[in-house]
């Protein structure tokens, strides 16, 4: 990777995450840029001319979404969404552990920007080192006067205030988010009115991700075009990939939008691991689709691209599974996630998600009887669209990909009551 493109690469050490180290490495400079030079409008312009786009996994368009704030309201919230409880995904772990001042600096110019006085930040309650190198992190930026009352001795004041969430998965979807800030039980609400109208204690709010405004005081330091040269024509930049499953080298890895699937497995996580094949590669997390090792041969790292070959790029957790894995097994895993994790508000995912564990549980036990692959193909018809958030769809989407792509191993479970795949080797997400 050349210079240009070092938003998250750079040498760990036992003080990365330091206020001092942070800024040997240029930080806050984008902010005192911001506040020197910049009126909020500016910050804004240069945000859309960068392309950045949403790294939570829908990847709309940050700019657009910013301008979707009602005007004229008297309060504006900012919300840092860093519930991260998609299985295989790690990257905001990755980013408070080793660089949380990058987050806080990312947040004070969204809310410069925004004209926001009072943002949170959202985390995952099971996060205990991310947790406390955040909240020391703040320490350090409010001594320094990098945060609260006027900043850098600006007419800027802004707090972050801290939530941990208390281990629920539907919490990762914004409008739960919102409820459990405000101490309700972390039910999905239906929309509209969306946050941009009336989000957090019924103010507008913009919800972000970890990396999207992490990514902040790169592209105010360097410019919106300079980062708009970097990746695809229709998805600039970079993004970090957390590789996990059956490879030499799983970590992080920062890599350009549009960067080759099988560079990253063969070359940066070092292949296989095993010295086995590939079997397949579910490529942004456990929600999203499973492609086999056919679908990845040509395949680069964007979102179109991705979703051309019939999934999505997600959360950017790569999950590598090697010849040999009993896909009916690893559903399983997957299908028993989604169902401990459905908040039961809709019917359709609180039913749908427990009975499609029951199913695939009894198949690889070796109890699958005929017309089980037909049960689970309706199941996931049932669900898909008919809950108020994307939860449904995201236990969905597994199994019905999993079915079309590996039919054939359900089948043989369900007629001879075992594996294909002999010599099965487990993989952990």
């Amino acid at each position: 990777m050349t210079s240009r493109r070092v938003f998250f690469t750079f040498e760990i050490t036992e003080e990365s995450h330091l206020l001092h180290a942070y800024r040997e490495r240029g930080g806050y400079q984008a902010l005192e840029k911001a506040l020197r030079e910049m009126q909020p409008a500016e910050v804004q312009a240069e945000v859309a001319a960068s392309g950045l786009r949403g790294r939570g996994g829908a990847g709309f368009p940050t700019a657009t979404k910013w301008s979707f704030l009602a005007k004229g309201a008297p309060v504006y919230y900012l919300c840092c969404n860093a519930d991260e409880g998609e299985p295989g995904t790690f990257k905001d772990r990755w980013v408070f552990e080793h660089s949380p001042h990058q987050l806080i600096e990312g947040m004070l110019l969204a809310c410069y920007a925004l004209g926001v006085r009072h943002s949170f930040i959202y985390i995952r309650g099971e996060f205990d080192l991310s947790y406390r190198r955040l909240m020391h992190a703040l320490k350090e930026a409010r001594e320094a006067g990098l945060l609260g009352d006027s900043v850098l001795g600006s007419a800027f004041s802004c707090q972050i205030i801290v939530q941990q969430g208390a281990g629920a998965y539907v919490c990762g979807e914004e409008s739960s988010m919102l409820s459990s800030i405000e101490g309700f039980k972390g039910y999905p609400r239906n929309k509209p009115p969306f946050p941009a109208v009336k989000g957090l204690y019924q103010a507008p709010t913009v919800i972000n991700n970890v990396e999207t405004l992490a990514t902040l005081p790169w592209i105010l330091a360097k410019g919106g075009a300079a980062y708009a040269k970097i990746g695809t024509e229709k998805n600039s930049g970079t993004r970090l990939f957390g590789i996990s499953g059956h490879v030499q080298r799983p970590g992080m890895y920062e890599r350009a939008i549009g960067y080759p699937f099988k560079k990253l497995i063969y070359q940066d996580a070092g292949g296989i691991a095993g010295g086995k094949a590939l079997k397949a590669v579910i490529p942004g997390g456990s929600s999203t689709p499973v492609l086999t090792a056919e679908d990845i041969e040509t395949l680069t790292m964007d979102a179109e691209a991705v979703a051309a070959a019939g999934s999505m790029l997600g959360s950017g957790g790569v999950i590598v599974i090697a010849e040999g894995t009993c896909m009916v097994r690893l559903l399983q895993v997957l299908t028993r996630f989604y169902a401990h994790e459905s908040c039961g508000q809709c019917i359709p995912c609180r039913e749908g998600t427990a009975w499609m564990n029951k199913i695939v549980a009894r198949i690889s036990e070796g109890r699958g009887v005929a017309g089980d692959i037909e049960r689970l193909e309706g199941i996931t018809t049932g669900i898909m669209g008919n809950t108020i958030c994307a939860l449904g769809a995201a236990a969905a989407m597994p199994v019905a990909s999993f079915l079309i792509k590996f039919r054939h191993e359900f089948a043989y479970f369900i007629e001879h009551g075992r594996s294909l795949n002999d010599g099965r080797l487990e993989i952990k997400i």
